[in-house]
C-alpha cells in the first residue's frame, strides 16, 4: 500500500488497470502486515503523510520548475554562443565546455522531477515534456530512465531488484555482507583491494560516454521505444549539425567527449553520495519506511548544494514521497526527523565534501573485507 501510494499520483486510474491482477482478500481474521514489517513506523509514517498533504507539500510550484527549465534553455544556447563570438580557441572552448556540462546535468535533474511525475498535477504532461528534456535536450531515453530508475526506488540498494547496483560484483564490491561472501567464495572479477582508486578513473567519467550510451539505445529500440528514439535523433542532428559548423572534425568529437565526461562524473558522485556508504544487501521484505531508510541519507542543506544537487541532498525525503515536489522538500525534512527519532532510527545528514568521500571509504573498507576474507577464510 504504501509503495503505491508514493509512486502514483493518480491513483484512481491506476488502481483500473489493478483489478485484473487482483487474485482475493484477506479473510478479517488474516494479519495484514507482515512479521518483517514495523507495524508502529508504518502507521505512523501514514499519518505523516496525511500530514504532509494537508500542508500542500505534494503540490507543485511551476514557477519555481519553469524558471530551472529557463535556466537550463539559456545556458545551453549560452554554450553556442560563446564558441560562436569567441571562437574556438581554448579558453572559449573550455568555458563553453563547462557552461554546456552545467545545462546538461540541471536538465537531468530537472527530468528526474518530471519521471517522478512532480513537475505538474496532470500526469499527462509530466509524461511529454520528458521527449523535450530528456531525449531531445539530453539524448536519452525517457522510457529508459523511468524503468530503470522506478526498480532503483522500488528496492534501493537491495541486489538484484536494484539496477544502480548491478555493478556489483563485476567491476565493485559493494556492502559489508557481500564482500565478506564473494571473498569466502574465492571470486576475484577485480582488484576490489584497489577499488577505491580504480573508482576515480572508471564509474564517475566512463559512465554515461561508454555504458548509458550504448544501453539507452539497446533499450529503447529492443522495448520499441520509437518515439524516444525519434526524439533522442533529434538531439545528435542538432549537436552534429550546429557545433560541427563552428569546430573541425577533431575537435567536435572531443568537445562531444569532454563534455559527456564531465557531466557523468557530476551526475555520478551525486547520485552515488546517498546510497554506495549505505547497507546493500538482498531484499530483507522490510516495510517501505524501513527499505528507504535503511539505504538513504541526506547532506546539508543550502542553497548551492540544493542547485548542485537537484535537491537530492534530501534524498530521505525523496525516497518517502517520491511524487513530492523538490522545492518542499525542506518543509517535509522536521517532520521525517521526529518520526526517526520517535522510532531510534538513524537520520543521517552529512556536509557535501564528507558525502562524496564516504563513497571512496565505503569502496576502500569493502574491499579491504573482501581481501581478508579472501586470503583468511
Amino acid at each position: 500500500q504504501d509503495a503505491f501510494v508514493a509512486f502514483h499520483v493518480d491513483k484512481v486510474l491506476v488502481s483500473k488497470y489493478l483489478k485484473s491482477l487482483q487474485i482475493g482478500e484477506l479473510a478479517p481474521d488474516q494479519p495484514s502486515i507482515e512479521p518483517t514489517k514495523n507495524k508502529m513506523l508504518v502507521q505512523d509514517f501514514r499519518e505523516l503523510r496525511a500530514t504532509a498533504e494537508k500542508m500542500g507539500l505534494l503540490e507543485p510550484n511551476q514557477l519555481f520548475f519553469f524558471l530551472h527549465l529557463a535556466h537550463i534553455l539559456l545556458l545551453d544556447a549560452a554554450a553556442w554562443l560563446i564558441l560562436f563570438y569567441f571562437g574556438t580557441s581554448l579558453m572559449p572552448f573550455t568555458v563553453s565546455l563547462v557552461v554546456l556540462t552545467i545545462s546538461q546535468v540541471q536538465a537531468s535533474w530537472f527530468q528526474h522531477d518530471l519521471g517522478h511525475l512532480s513537475v505538474f498535477r496532470k500526469t499527462k504532461w509530466n509524461h511529454l515534456l520528458p521527449k523535450f528534456v530528456m531525449c531531445h535536450l539530453i539524448g536519452a531515453s525517457a522510457k529508459w530512465w523511468t524503468l530503470l530508475h522506478s526498480q532503483h526506488h522500488a528496492k534501493p540498494n537491495c541486489f538484484r531488484k536494484d539496477p544502480d547496483i548491478d555493478m556489483h560484483p563485476f567491476l565493485f564490491t559493494l556492502g559489508k555482507k557481500f564482500s565478506v561472501e564473494l571473498g569466502i567464495k574465492k571470486k576475484k572479477y577485480m582488484p576490489y583491494n584497489h577499488q577505491h582508486k580504480y573508482f576515480f578513473i572508471t564509474l564517475p567519467p566512463l559512465l554515461f560516454p561508454t555504458y548509458f550510451h550504448c544501453h539507452t539505445f539497446y533499450i529503447a529500440y529492443t522495448k520499441g521505444y520509437w518515439a524516444d528514439l525519434a526524439w533522442m535523433l533529434t538531439f545528435y542532428i542538432r549537436f552534429f549539425y550546429t557545433y560541427g559548423s563552428l569546430l573541425e572534425v577533431k575537435s567536435l568529437l572531443a568537445y562531444y567527449f569532454i563534455f559527456r565526461m564531465l557531466e557523468s562524473s557530476w551526475f555520478v558522485w551525486v547520485s552515488q553520495m546517498n546510497h554506495i556508504p549505505m547497507d546493500i544487501y538482498y531484499d530483507n521484505n522490510l516495510d517501505w519506511v524501513s527499505t528507504q531508510l535503511q539505504a538513504t541519507c541526506n547532506v546539508e542543506q543550502s542553497l548551492f548544494n540544493d542547485w548542485f544537487t537537484g535537491h537530492l541532498n534530501f534524498q530521505i525525503e525523496h525516497h518517502l514521497f517520491p511524487t513530492m515536489p523538490r522545492h518542499n522538500y525542506w518543509k517535509v525534512a522536521p517532520l521525517v526527523k521526529s518520526l526517526c527519532a520517535k522510532h531510534g532510527i538513524e537520520y543521517q545528514c552529512k556536509p557535501l565534501l564528507t558525502a562524496f568521500a564516504d563513497i571512496v571509504h565505503s569502496l576502500k573498507n569493502s574491499g579491504e573485507l573482501w581481501l581478508d576474507a579472501y586470503l583468511h577464510k
